[in-house]
Order: C-alpha cells, then sequence, then structure tokens
C-alpha cells in the first residue's frame, strides 16, 4: 500500500554484491608496480576466500506466511538461489519450490492465500520483469505476464482480495505502465487504469486507484486524484527541490487519511498524516538530521506503529505503544541494528533481521505473545568463523562546509584509537564510490568492505552531495554538479583520509558501479593525478549518449534527469554535458583502469563502456575491459561475481600493493569474456585458456 517508487536511476540495489576494481591504462609514470604475490584464502585471520563473501547466500530474505504457519526464505538449490518453504516451527524441514536454474530468484514474497508464492525474474539482467506465481499445493509454476520486452511491476497487495494482486505493464506502450487486476490460480487479467502519461500511481487496499504522479516541466512533479469515468483532477504540485524528498506513501484503515513524505516548508522529509476530507495536513515523525526512511504500519489497521530515521546509523522509534514492549525486548536479543522484515497478518509474529557490521546477518522467528524471540539462521554461516572488521561512521567536511557521512573500514589488525580508527602507518585506500547517485551509502555489513580490508586497504565510502537521505538541500546541492561539486566531495575525502594519515596518497584507487563507475571515469579524467587506477562497473562514459538510450518506461522521468544532470535536447545543454563527461577527456587518462560490463543492461548501455574502451585503444591508452554476455546493471550470478571480483582483486593488488588470491578456479561456470586487456592483469591470459574462454 504504497507508491510504486519509480525507479532512480543507477540504483545501487542492482549492485549490491558487485565487487570493483581497477586495472592497467596508460602506465602511471610515478610508479611502476611490480608483479604481486598470490596469497593463500581461508576463512580464518588470512584472506577470506571470494566465494564466502560473493558466493550465493546459505539461507536469506525469510519471510513468514500471513497466517504465520509457514516461513520461506532463499537458498541455493543446486548453486541457484531459489525459495524454499517450510514449517514454521521446523524451518530445517524446508522444501525448494521454485525452479530457477539460471539467474537465481532475489525477489520474492507471500500471497495472502497463504498457498501461494509470488516471485519476479527477468532473462540475463535486462529488467524485462516478469511475475511468476508458485501454487504450494503442487509446486506448479505459472507465468502470469507471459510478454516478452514488457517490465511487469508489482502495484498493491491487499489481504481483502487473496487470490488477486495489481500489475503494472508497459505491453501497450512501453513508455507506461497500465494497471491490470490479475488472478495469481488462473492468471486472468483485466485492464483496470489506463497510463496516458503518468509516472506513477497510488493505489488503496481495495484496488482502487486513488492517486497518479506526472512529471512538470521544471522537474518537480504534480499529484493528481481519480475521479469518476476516469477524470484526473489536480490535487497537489511538488516543486523541483521537494520533488524527490515529498510523496505520497499509503492510506489509514478508512481510506480518508494520506500518509506522506513531505520535505515542504522544511529540509527533512517528515512523516505526515492529510487528512482528504478536510485537508489538513499534521506531522507524525520528524528528524532534524534525515529524512524518514522506514515506516512500521500495522498490516490490518494501517495505524503508524514507527519509524526509522538513518543519520550515521538506523534508528527507531515507537510511536503506537502497544509494540514498545516488543522493541524493549528485541534491543537486546542480538547485536546490530535491527528491523522488523515480515509479519502475519494478525500480528502476532515477526520475522525479524539483525545487521550488523563485522558478522553475518541474523535472522529470528518472534513470538509477541510469548515475548520470545527464537534464532532462525545466520545468511552465511562461513563468515561466523571469519575475521571481520568493523565499519566505522565518520563526518567529514566539504571545502564549502558541508556534512559529508562517511564510513571507514580498516583491515581488522589495524590499531584503532579514539572515535575514528587510525591505522599504524598510512595504508593504501580503495575510494568505494555508491550508485545512484541518488542513494547512499550505510552502516551495516558491506562484502565490498570486508574484502578489501582483508586484503590489506582502507576502505572509504561517501556520501557526497546528491546524496539521499539528508535533507532536500543536501540533494539539491547535487543538482547540475555531475563531475562538479559532487566530484569535489570525493576529493575532499581523500585529502581528509592522506590528512589523517589514513591513506597513502600515492596508493588510492576510486571504484564504483553504475554512478560510481562514472564517478571512476571522472577521478581518472578531471583528477588524474589523484587515483593510482581505478574500476569502473556498468558506469556511463557519455551523459548525452546516456540519455538518449533511457528504458523507455523512464521517459515519464525525464524533466527529473534533465533539470538535475542537465538538458541533452538542446544545443546548449549538449554543450554542459559534454563537458561533464569522461569520453571528452579520454586523452587525460594516464592511470590504469578496469572496466566492467554487462551485455544487456538496459540504464546503461553495453556501448557507454564501449565507445570509452574505443576511445582509448585509438589513443594507444592501456584498457582492461571484462564483459558479460548475460548480466545486466550489475553481476547478478555468483559466478560472474566471483569471476570479476578475481579479476579486480588482482588488478589492485599490482598498483596499490595489496595481498590477492589467485583467480584459482573462480572462472568456473562464469560467462566472463575479456575483449581487451587481459595481458594487464596478473594470471587473467592463463586463466581464460584455462576456463576455454576466448578474447
Amino acid at each position: 500500500m504504497q507508491l510504486k517508487k519509480t525507479l532512480m536511476m543507477f540504483g545501487a540495489a542492482a549492485l549490491f554484491l558487485v565487487g570493483c576494481t581497477q586495472q592497467s591504462a596508460k602506465v602511471a609514470s610515478t610508479s611502476s608496480p611490480s608483479k604481486p604475490t598470490p596469497s593463500k584464502a581461508t576463512s580464518g585471520s588470512d584472506l577470506i576466500a571470494r566465494e564466502v563473501l560473493f558466493g550465493n547466500p546459505d539461507r536469506a530474505g525469510p519471510q513468514v506466511s500471513p497466517d504465520g504457519r509457514q516461513i520461506a526464505f532463499l537458498a541455493p538449490q543446486n548453486g541457484v538461489l531459489n525459495v524454499w518453504v517450510a514449517p514454521a516451527d521446523k524451518p530445517s524441514a524446508a522444501k525448494v519450490v521454485t525452479k530457477d536454474t539460471n539467474r537465481g530468484i532475489r525477489r520474492y514474497f507471500w500471497a495472502y492465500t497463504n498457498q501461494h508464492i509470488i516471485y519476479m525474474q527477468d532473462k540475463g539482467g535486462d529488467e524485462n520483469w516478469r511475475v511468476y506465481s508458485v501454487d504450494l499445493s503442487n509446486n506448479q509454476v505459472k507465468d502470469l505476464t507471459p510478454f516478452e520486452k514488457v517490465a511487469a511491476q508489482i502495484e498493491e497487495v491487499s489481504h481483502k482480495f487473496p487470490d488477486e494482486i495489481l500489475v503494472g505493464l508497459n505491453n501497450r506502450d512501453a513508455k507506461y505502465h497500465d494497471v491490470h487486476r490479475v488472478n495469481i490460480r488462473t492468471g486472468q487479467m483485466t485492464l483496470i487504469t489506463q497510463n496516458d502519461g503518468f509516472a506513477g500511481f497510488l493505489t488503496d487496499d481495495d484496488y482502487k486507484v486513488r492517486f497518479a504522479i506526472k512529471m512538470t516541466p521544471d522537474g518537480g512533479s504534480e499529484i493528481l486524484k481519480a475521479g469518476d469515468g476516469g477524470q484526473w483532477s489536480p490535487f497537489q504540485k511538488i516543486a523541483m527541490e521537494d520533488s524527490m524528498t515529498t510523496q505520497p506513501s499509503g492510506f489509514d484503515k478508512t481510506g480518508k487519511t494520506l500518509y506522506m513524505m513531505d520535505s515542504r516548508g522544511r529540509n527533512t522529509a517528515a512523516l505526515t498524516a492529510l487528512d482528504l476530507e478536510s485537508n489538513k495536513q499534521t506531522i507524525i515523525a520528524e528528524d532534524a538530521r534525515a529524512d524518514i526512511g522506514g515506516i512500521l504500519i500495522h498490516p490490518t489497521e494501517k495505524n503508524i506503529q514507527a519509524y526509522a530515521a538513518n543519520y550515521l546509523r538506523n534508528e527507531w522509534r515507537v510511536i503506537d505503544k502497544s509494540i514498545q514492549g516488543d522493541f524493549d525486548y528485541l534491543r537486546g536479543v542480538a547485536e546490530g541494528d535491527f528491523t522488523v522484515g515480515s509479519r502475519t497478518l494478525d500480528d502476532k509474529k515477526w520475522i525479524v533481521v539483525y545487521v550488523m557490521d563485522y558478522g553475518p546477518v541474523r535472522y529470528y522467528l518472534y513470538d509477541r505473545g510469548a515475548k520470545k524471540a527464537d534464532f532462525l539462521f545466520t545468511n552465511n554461516q562461513d563468515l561466523e568463523k571469519a575475521t571481520l572488521t568493523k565499519m566505522t561512521p565518520v563526518i567529514i567536511k566539504s571545502r564549502d562546509g558541508m556534512d559529508l557521512i562517511s564510513y571507514l573500514s580498516l583491515p581488522a589488525a589495524e590499531r584503532v584509537s579514539g572515535s575514528t580508527p587510525r591505522p599504524s602507518k598510512p595504508l593504501p585506500m580503495v575510494l568505494n564510490v555508491h550508485g545512484g547517485p541518488w542513494g547512499r551509502d550505510a552502516w551495516g555489513y558491506n562484502p565490498t568492505h570486508q574484502w578489501l580490508a582483508n586484503r590489506g586497504y582502507a576502505v572509504l565510502s561517501v556520501n557526497f552531495r546528491g546524496s539521499t537521505g539528508f535533507g532536500k538541500k543536501f540533494i539539491n546541492a547535487g543538482n547540475m554538479e555531475w563531475a562538479g561539486k559532487m566530484h569535489d566531495d570525493l576529493i575532499d575525502a581523500v585529502n581528509w583520509a592522506t590528512k589523517e594519515k589514513i591513506a597513502d596518497p600515492k596508493k588510492v584507487a576510486i571504484m564504483g558501479g553504475s554512478y560510481g563507475g562514472y564517478a571512476t571515469l571522472v577521478g581518472l579524467t578531471f583528477t588524474p593525478d589523484v587515483f593510482a587506477c581505478g574500476v569502473d562497473i556498468v558506469g556511463p562514459s557519455n551523459i548525452v549518449t546516456l540519455l538518449n538510450t533511457i528504458p523507455p518506461y523512464w521517459a515519464p522521468m525525464i524533466e527529473m534527469f534533465t533539470a538535475r544532470v542537465g538538458d541533452h535536447r538542446t544545443e546548449e545543454g549538449k554543450s554542459f554535458l559534454a563537458q561533464r563527461s569522461p569520453l571528452t577527456f579520454v586523452d587525460r587518462i594516464k592511470k590504469p583502469l578496469l572496466i566492467g560490463q554487462g551485455a544487456n543492461d538496459p540504464r546503461v548501455k553495453q556501448s557507454e563502456a564501449d565507445q570509452i574502451v574505443k576511445a582509448m585503444q585509438d589513443k594507444k591508452i592501456p584498457v582492461t575491459y571484462v564483459l558479460f554476455p548475460d548480466e545486466g546493471h550489475g553481476f547478478a550470478r555468483p559466478e560472474n561475481r566471483m569471476s570479476f571480483n578475481a579479476v579486480a582483486e588482482g588488478f589492485l593488488a599490482q598498483h596499490l600493493g595489496g595481498r590477492y588470491e589467485p583467480i584459482g578456479g573462480d572462472f568456473k561456470g562464469s560467462t566472463i569474456l575479456v575483449p581487451t586487456g587481459a595481458a594487464h592483469v596478473p594470471g587473467l591470459v592463463d586463466a581464460i585458456g584455462s576456463a576455454g574462454k576466448t578474447n
């Protein structure tokens, strides 16, 4: 019961297990790295094997059925993530109920029938999602959206209609998702609302389309109210400055109160309640430092019970006193930050998730009546045996005085003193840049941080301006600042790390996925003397060609992109964007570069990687290019994650001097191709030959 969040460009979620690193471009004149010596990988205090860090979880994402009798979770079947179901009181009796044999299932939920699992899957990372229903009585899988080149979206799931869900489909017009009512047993589909130009809809538990969102030419948005006969009337306008921090979220039980996240007239987004009859709006929750980012709402009564804001760490605050005792008890069950991941319809049982920075995720089944949390499992038993490191939040000042909420990890053996960890001597460092750019880094277990810290690097992630969660002023400070002040923030963070004697200024790498990949290319072209090397994963190289090739269903959001990034439709805008595009300045690259790309990426097309690789080749600048024909915007298959990270690890070791695990068998089952530059990474040529791959 919440507005389907429109896809934000280069979402970090798609990159949640992607590792980054970089390789050889024009050989650095400042150093001539020697061939690194491989190290032995173990799960103890030595190297943690890449398979432990980037392979499939043992079990993850548990959800309790609405009636509380069963739980479901994701776990490998023949090496591929599938959905398993077990009695709630006997998780060890779980049986696999889905049949994916390739990509692995990552998105699923219980239907209110208690007899069906709904999941989504695409092909090779193309993000043309299909919705599937699994009948648990016979494990038969039904494709509910059997359309080619159509990106299905779940619009609403209501307990009032257990046999049906609302699904958005762009099969009529690739730009717009019409809303359909779909029977999960039979597959019968009924159109209820045709989309004639909207970015999204807000529906209620009665499966009525109540509101629609439409972008305005200035980059803002307008909320329209549904009327009789398919008519729409203006309801509220949201200015561009508030458009990323103001949106409707859902309704109360009566349908007469609209919950909203709203930053109008303030900086951070507050949780509000709007009486639709009187038009009176009241604030339910607010935080001066951060946007309200999480809501706990009763499954049937629809009253707000708790809310969360994430500044340095995620903090929950209780509103409904009936759950205060539950939260008081749960805070003492395990370490880390907890959240309620799933709950029964009668609200008697919860799945509670504990996230910590130096250990695996822990899952519990909590009985509210008994005030007892039973441990289910962690997502990775091997991590329980590994020596992991802590992640420390730090606040770094930008050159113009903004607070950059950042997260620092050091090798576990390094000395720590005071509130900010300090190594015994400056270390080689990896600046790991998040995607989005309208996303954020957060505290918790991060496989990339653990991997790189274990190899001997300091790892720093920075919420540069434009990152979300810290109020509209911080987001809007990034408008028109790609490769401008957004990049200055990253450089300020590097300067802070070197000043604090955390980083060796001659051994700093930049890496990241999506926008983080773009930031990597900016780092090597706009500030070529700062970084020793770079790793770009699915990063755009030319903003004009990027915006000209967005997925068709992003077209309703184009005004948001042009207002916040630059207008590729005008000559003036093209000129501006060319000056913010790394492709324009390829000749400045003089440090090693590794590029990773998925051939089916619908957001950042393969052409973004191809064109900068070709430009570098034309100028005889070395580059290593890794391509996966069965991946999209990020590397979902664990075999591909491990193979890319094996390449990246050797690359970083060669140019930063850290430890590394040999490639070994990490190409097994991967579709990895290396069109150019294999000779620049130690062991890569031999590994390609051993795996039977061709360049």
